[in-house]
């Protein structure tokens, strides 16, 4: 039996589901095909029931802060963390509801199964030959494991397993310090488990700059054990498992793997495209229209590796379906790029980071947010912000930052990168006192300071005249 369609959609996560949206604006002759678990990766086990967690770990971290300033019987405060886990996971089912109901919706164009290519325009799933015009691939990714941790069971978990604990044990071990362990790293330690962190490197949650990087190493370190440029082993412990690094040893009760993501493209038999794939399986493709060669397949979301984000795995389903749908497409630019890490302070970057930056010709600026006064009178003074100025023209280029409402500053930043916005034109814009805001203006004063771009006249927007 052969189906014909317009557009298979290989994937119900961020990317397949968006691309699934944008689809349906052109036509209904889709078919989405997915293999596993449904309500995208995002809702199930990575941003909201992370942020969930968050928010309890640093209401419940403050208490210390708040005992300081006058507040009297916090010392009678106890984290019921297996309550704490129970609330995650109610907040995490509502999340993947909203997914899962737009799949059931579909009805027969909605198939629970594991495709593979016979051709560029041919798959098969379940017996079924389904023959489309055009394919998306959205298959996304799934954690890293190494087969010798398997064998320890499940006190080596990943992100994909950690909501499902009920009871955690009070003894912990992080294994990589990219932005989700050290995320669920610090909120396990806020919610007063003893946290002990590996990472092979020297940079933490996917920060470039150095003293920003440094910045958010003396925040975590005053929580937990952090142990940089270290190559873990575990192993048997005597009533846990044994964690051995160069001269460190330590015994937890369970460890959390947070090693990087790998495509899921295994079955997908992609070798029938005939094309060459990278060492990670994956075809290569055009990175604006998401294109595979001349062949009507799209790849799209976190399986391309490019920017493994919710928002751009979001934006990748729309470029995608929009690029299969039109003979003659325009092409869609991706927006600025931006990371944010919800740790306390909140990290992150926006534009070009260090080492993205060009070999020459850029200037930065900083602001220190240990003193810098709104942070200093919510008692979150800990941070650094870099920005990244254009030493010709004055332009942002990028910023790092470790800083308090570090999610908003980003934004704030990536929108005026994404408009070509100077440092003279950010300086313009008004600033109210007492905000964070504030050491924004400070690390941008400091980069005008550092191109020598002195003032002809005060940081004022000029009066327009009248339109006539």
């Amino acid at each position: 039996m052969t189906r014909r369609v317009t557009l298979a959609i290989l994937g119900a996560g961020t990317a397949g589901l968006t691309a699934l949206k944008e689809a349906r604006r052109y036509t209904d002759d889709i078919v989405l095909i997915n293999a596993g678990p449904y309500g995208t990766t995002c809702a199930r086990v990575g941003c909201m029931p992370s942020k969930a967690l968050l928010e309890v770990a640093h209401a419940y971290g403050r208490r210390d802060w708040l005992a300081e300033c006058g507040m009297r019987g916090g010392e009678a405060l106890a984290m019921d963390v297996p309550a704490a886990m129970a609330h995650v996971r109610t907040l995490r089912d509502g999340f993947t509801a909203g997914a899962m109901n737009m799949t059931e919706a579909l009805g027969e164009r909605s198939i629970d199964g594991r495709p593979r290519f016979l051709s560029p325009t041919t798959l098969e799933v379940n017996g079924e030959r389904i023959e489309a015009e055009a394919v998306i691939i959205a298959t996304g990714t799934r954690p890293n494991l190494p087969e010798a941790w398997r064998q320890l069971g499940d006190r080596v978990l990943t992100s994909n397993e950690v909501f499902e604990l009920e009871a955690p044990g009070r003894r912990v071990g992080v294994v990589g310090l990219g932005p989700i362990g050290v995320e669920l790293g610090q909120a396990f330690a806020q919610l007063g488990c003893e946290v002990h962190g590996f990472t092979r490197g020297s940079r933490i949650a996917g920060l470039n700059a150095s003293a920003v990087n440094q910045s958010l190493l003396d925040v975590l370190r005053r929580q937990m054990h952090v142990t940089t440029e270290a190559d873990v082993t575990l192993s048997e412990g005597k009533a846990g498992i044994l964690m051995q690094a160069s001269d460190r040893e330590v015994e937890v009760d369970w460890v959390l793997a947070s090693l990087g993501r790998r495509p899921n493209v295994e079955g997908l038999e992609l070798q029938n495209l005939g094309v060459a794939l990278d060492a990670r399986g994956v075809p290569a493709f055009d990175r604006s229209t998401l294109r595979v060669g001349e062949l009507p397949v799209f790849i799209a979301g976190d399986v391309d590796g490019l920017r493994p984000l919710m928002h751009e795995a979001a934006d990748a389903g729309r470029i995608a379906a929009y690029q299969a749908l039109h003979p003659q497409p325009e092409c869609l630019a991706r927006r600025t790029p931006m990371g944010v890490v919800f740790t306390d302070p909140g990290a992150g970057y926006a534009g070009l980071a260090a080492d993205s930056l060009p070999a020459s010709g850029v200037i930065a600026g900083s602001a220190d947010f240990a003193r810098q006064g709104r942070a200093l009178t919510a008692g979150r003074n800990a941070g650094c912000l870099q920005v990244y100025v254009d030493e010709l023209d004055g332009r942002l280029l990028g910023a790092e930052m470790v800083a308090p409402e570090a999610e908003h500053l980003l934004h704030l930043l990536a929108w005026s990168i994404q408009q070509e916005m100077t440092v003279d034109q950010l300086l313009a814009m008004p600033f109210y006192h007492p905000t964070v805001e504030e050491g924004l203006r400070t690390a941008l004063q400091a980069a005008r300071h550092e191109i020598n771009r002195h003032r002809t006249r005060p940081d004022q927007p000029l009066c327009r005249e009248p339109a006539l």
